[in-house]
Parts: C-alpha cells; sequence; structure tokens
C-alpha cells in the first residue's frame, strides 16, 4: 500500500497544469519565456488570472493527495513525507513531458500545507515579505524553503529531513536563476503591479 501511495503521488506531481492551460490556449509554455513548466512562466505568458490558476492546481494537486496519504498513514509514518517527495519530483521531472517539468515551489507549498499548515503559513509570510523587499521571486522561494527546513526539525524528524530535501532539490532547480543573481542578471518582479496586470515578469 505504501508503494502504491508513492506511485500515486509521483503520478500526481507529473500533471502539468501549467503546460495543459497555456497548451489549450495554443501555447508551448516550454518555448515561451524562461521555458519552465510552472506557474511563474505562465503568469509571465498569460498574466495573473491563468497564472494564479496555473499555481492554485499545482499546489492542490499536491495537498489533496497528501493530506490524503496523511490522514491514512498518519505523521508518525514515513509514507506521506516520501510520497511529498515523489511528488514533488513528479512536478519537477513529469512523466507525460518526457521529465522536463518545473520548479516543484507551489506543489511543495501544497504539501506542506497537508503535512504542517503552520510551516506553510511560515512559507507565505517569509515568502511574501522577501517577495515585496527584494522583488526576486526566485530568492523568496529559496529563503522560504530554507526557513521552513530548518523550522520542521522542532515539529519531527522525519519532516526535517524531508524539508531540508526539498530545499536542496528546489535549490538545485533554481540554479540558473542562482547563476543570474551572482551575475546581477536576474530579473525582478513588481508583485502589486503583476496582480494589477500593469506588469508581467520578465
Amino acid at each position: 500500500m505504501s508503494i502504491a501511495a508513492l506511485i500515486i503521488s509521483y503520478l500526481c506531481g507529473s500533471i502539468p497544469f501549467s503546460f495543459l492551460i497555456p497548451w489549450r490556449k495554443g501555447i508551448d509554455i516550454r518555448k515561451t519565456g524562461s521555458g519552465n513548466v510552472g506557474g511563474t512562466n505562465v503568469l509571465r505568458t498569460l498574466g495573473p488570472k491563468w497564472g494564479l490558476l496555473s499555481i492554485t492546481l499545482d499546489f492542490l494537486k499536491a495537498f489533496i493527495p497528501i493530506l490524503i496519504i496523511r490522514l491514512i498513514f498518519g505523521v508518525d509514518s514515513w509514507v506521506p513525507y516520501l510520497s511529498l517527495i515523489a511528488l514533488v519530483l513528479g512536478h519537477d521531472y513529469p512523466i507525460f513531458l518526457k521529465f522536463k517539468g518545473g520548479k516543484g515551489v507551489a506543489s511543495t507549498l501544497g504539501g506542506y500545507f497537508a503535512l504542517s499548515p503552520i510551516l506553510g503559513v511560515i512559507f507565505l509570510l517569509v515568502w511574501i515579505f522577501v517577495v515585496l523587499s527584494t522583488k526576486y521571486v526566485s530568492v523568496s522561494s529559496l529563503l522560504g524553503l530554507l526557513i521552513t527546513a530548518i523550522l520542521s526539525f522542532f515539529w519531527n524528524l522525519k519532516m526535517g529531513i524531508t524539508y531540508t530535501l526539498l530545499f536542496f532539490l528546489s535549490l538545485y532547480r533554481h540554479r540558473s536563476n542562482i547563476k543570474r543573481i551572482l551575475s546581477n542578471s536576474e530579473n525582478k518582479a513588481d508583485i502589486i503591479k503583476i496582480l494589477k496586470k500593469e506588469e508581467k515578469i520578465k
């Protein structure tokens, strides 16, 4: 049953909402903007309406199955935590798109809210503060994941190990962003203006 949970989680993570939404509008998100199959790129390409929908669906595809798995196996089992890792790997390396996916932040957050809502809220608070202060979406995501990974050890060891692994996975997936930050060429985004449709992420 635990193996089935891992397989189902990976397949749920592999559902490429950020590809399917633009595709229905005649756009291949892999050939647009950054080429990343994620909500941020949909936000850049199609604007806040479809971008926020993509992000929400990526969140829910993790929140719903991981919550169900947690209720079945309990938080003391490794199964919910390993299932979250499998799900995020599915998002990052989806079988339906030849293993070329997004960066997994929204799906990771969905898992956070399923396993530890308080840490999910902390991530959001950190993300909002940092993105409003720096206008770097990638920095906001990575700092949010780092802080919640550290704090998660106060919940339990399984969660701490899992969230730390997810942080390093996200760090690896953001390696191109990190290179641009170090070379001072990473694009900034004014989230307030984006949501008002006055600006898109470049």
